[in-house]
């Protein structure tokens, strides 16, 4: 039997559509359970962690030999609460955490935060409960708590300075008054004394309190800022950071400068102190800005451990606190963040980004490594992403937060003998996940036109037309690396999440780890640059970019842009100055009229190539390209945000209307920079992939 063209037409194209047809929906890529908070206990092999299972916040604890999850609390309302701060007491009987705020936030994360729309705005609270469950209490008003070591006493942090608690009788007063605010506090080994840090604007100082009846002790005070105070393991002894304090100089210098810092030690009963190791004069050798900062330990063996840029790398270091060169624990062309101390403090487990792979660059697996040196060791390896360790009591097996390219976050645990991993929980993976439906990630690099390789990932389902739609992800930060999975911030969860709904649409998505972000080294994480230049990073953008539009299977005339934060700073610019190439964009939360560049302080006028200087900020701001932005752009902001003023798309949105530009926007009242309310993450999802698809027809 003949039939006629039209027909066999019309057949393949059910076929070709049934085969590409969309089989999940944008809630349910959204509804990933996020671990976070990830701790163990000092004594009985137990670990707890916070979970967010659709917005519902909740503490979960494990413990040997079959480490079955369970949920000790029943906080049952998607209201924007997170948990913080979670820590097991000394016994390891009970847990404390902070419920609110907004902690991922640059300013105020520790004032209440209401995106659920209450009626009255939720307290920031400290919070115990069994490890056995079901008694979790509201102790006080507070943040930064630390529980003492006989797991008496609770100190905590009030309007900016310390008041204590007991968790059995839950009567709170002030410790303590102090000038400045106070933070970093930390008790002694013994639980007789408390170490803090007191801000005083220009300039920081340690304190040590001993008692009311007692002064207040100040640990070598000068000028400088000291920060990260930390007790030697007899308690004798106090290693700091210290940083240059005041503003520095503000004559014109324009190029990059070493950002110095120096290591001290001091007596605990003197308060003396010298200085132990200064930081090489080099850029290298600036404040390391990666996860952690100075990780500054006190570990066994007297041996002060931290962390250095120094060879182009984040690795770890270690010294004797009095004499002797420092010794570098972990080396190689690879980054190591998420710092954690064994028990014993005898070696270091943390995420590196290497192993035997090339794509492992694009990924996290754990290491460990002696504080006495030797070999760093891979306890994970394959193409998961494993971060985020701690070591159990026992010291033989390391917990952490395990996830794939199609399967997101969950606790796991590793032998540090064996290299078996054992997985927790996966019954807490929603049933209508669909983690079958979800493309792999390929790792791809291109080169920017200064000649720099830059990473990214690209997501592609299988089949579809010859060509396609195509859609530019550009992450924030910028000290960000986005992954071959699932990340283990919940940011990138989320975009991640997102990212794999476009590509089930059928656009072929890129993900770009421009320079800025972390994990290619130093000179990729601070590209030389004058200091009021910037946006050399959007030429990894743009270049991304174009490699997008030049892929075989790519429609060059339907490629869109969209990111968040620094990523939506990128998206406005590259709206602005190529709406040729990006037809159409998504700016969340973006940042706009980076004034920090354009208000310049009083004496820069005087600097030799000031207007170059001047205009050089001006082109890298998105508003110098107002006049030449013709692509459709939909723009979104919480009104809580606590990382991005608000502002920040209200005047660019004014801008628009003056000129009469076309714009839609998604205001959500209430939230923050993070979506802390799940209906509202699967709101601005949804609108930033319908906008999308509605001007690129994928």
């Amino acid at each position: 039997m003949k039939f006629p063209k039209s027909f066999l037409l019309f057949v393949l194209c059910l076929l070709v559509n049934g085969l590409f047809a969309q089989s999940f929906t944008m809630e349910q890529v959204s509804s990933f359970s996020f671990p976070s908070e990830l701790v163990t206990s000092s004594a009985g092999n137990k670990m707890a962690w916070a979970m967010n299972e659709r917005g519902l916040r909740n503490v979960y604890v494990a413990q040997a030999p079959d480490f079955s999850p369970r949920k000790v609390t029943a906080f049952d309302k998607d209201d924007g609460q997170e948990i913080s701060s979670l820590q097991f007491s000394q016994d390891g009987n009970w847990l404390l955490f902070v419920r609110g705020g907004e902690h991922g936030s640059n300013w105020d994360p520790n004032v209440g935060f209401n995106p659920a729309q209450s009626t009255s705005i939720p307290k920031v609270e400290l919070w115990t409960v069994s490890f056995e469950g079901g008694n979790a209490k509201a102790l006080a008003d507070g943040d930064y708590p630390v529980i003492s070591p006989d797991s008496k006493t609770i100190t905590y942090i009030k309007g900016g300075q310390v008041w204590s608690i007991s968790p059995q009788e839950g009567k709170a007063s002030q410790l303590f008054e102090a000038k400045g605010n106070i933070h970093s506090i930390e008790w002694s080994p013994d639980g007789k004394k408390l170490l803090f840090v007191a801000n005083r604007n220009t300039h920081s100082l340690i304190g040590i309190f001993s008692g009311a009846s007692n002064p207040i002790q100040w640990v070598a005070p000068s000028f400088s800022r000291d920060v990260s105070p930390r007790w030697s393991i007899d308690g004798t002894k106090i290693a700091f950071v210290r940083l240059p304090g005041g503003k520095g100089q503000e004559l014109p210098i324009l190029e990059q400068r070493h950002n110095p810092w120096e290591i001290w030690v001091a007596d605990a009963v003197s308060g003396t102190a010298y200085k132990r190791w200064k930081a090489p004069e080099t850029l290298r050798g600036s404040v390391p800005t990666t996860n952690g900062g100075f990780n500054l330990h006190w570990a066994a063996d007297n041996k002060i451990v931290y962390l250095s840029y120094e060879d182009g790398w984040p690795h770890l270091y270690a010294m004797n606190p009095v004499s002797g060169s420092s010794m570098q624990l972990t080396k190689g062309n690879y980054m190591v963040e998420h710092i954690r101390l064994s028990p014993e403090k005898k070696f270091l487990v943390f995420s590196v980004n290497t192993g035997p792979s090339k794509e492992d660059i694009d990924r996290r697996h754990i290491g460990m490594v002696s504080v006495n040196g030797g070999e760093m060791k891979l306890l994970t390896q394959g193409e998961g992403i494993e971060a985020i360790p701690s070591v159990l009591s026992d010291n033989k097996s390391v917990a952490y937060f395990s996830a794939t390219a199609k399967r997101s976050l969950l606790p796991a645990m590793v032998g540090i003998e064996t290299n078996k991993s054992k997985l927790i929980g996966e019954n807490m993976i929603p049933s209508d996940f669909l983690t079958k439906s979800l493309v792999v990630p390929k790792q791809v690099t291109f080169k920017s036109p200064d000649g720099l390789t830059v990473h990214g990932q690209l997501f592609e389902k299988e089949g579809g037309p010859a060509k396609k739609a195509a859609v530019l992800f550009v992450h924030g930060g910028p000290q960000r690396q986005m992954l071959l999975g699932w990340s283990y911030m919940d940011y990138y969860s989320n975009t991640y999440a997102v990212n794999q709904y476009l590509a089930e649409l059928g656009f072929v998505v890129l993900s770009v780890n421009f320079r800025l972000g972390i994990g290619y080294g130093y000179e990729f994480h601070k590209p030389a640059r004058t200091y009021w230049q910037g946006a050399e990073e959007y030429l990894d953008v743009k270049a991304a970019g174009e490699y997008l539009a030049g892929l075989p299977q790519v429609d060059p005339e339907r490629v869109g842009i969209y990111g968040g934060s620094y990523g939506g700073y990128l998206t406005a610019l590259a709206l602005g100055k190529d709406s040729g190439l990006f037809k159409v964009g998504v700016d969340i939360h973006g940042v706009h009229n980076l004034s920090s560049r354009l208000e310049m302080p009083e004496g820069y006028e005087k600097a030799p190539d000031f207007d170059e200087a001047v205009k050089t900020a001006w082109f890298s701001s998105p508003l110098a390209y107002l006049e030449t932005w013709t692509s459709p752009v939909l723009f979104i902001h919480g009104d809580d945000d606590r990382n991005v003023q608000v502002s920040q798309t209200t005047d660019l949105i004014r801008r628009f209307e003056e000129r009469k530009k076309p714009y839609e926007y998604l205001i959500i009242p209430g939230d923050s920079h993070h979506w802390m309310v799940f209906s509202n993450m699967v709101k601005v999802n949804q609108a930033t992939a319908d906008f999308l698809k509605k001007h690129l027809n994928p």
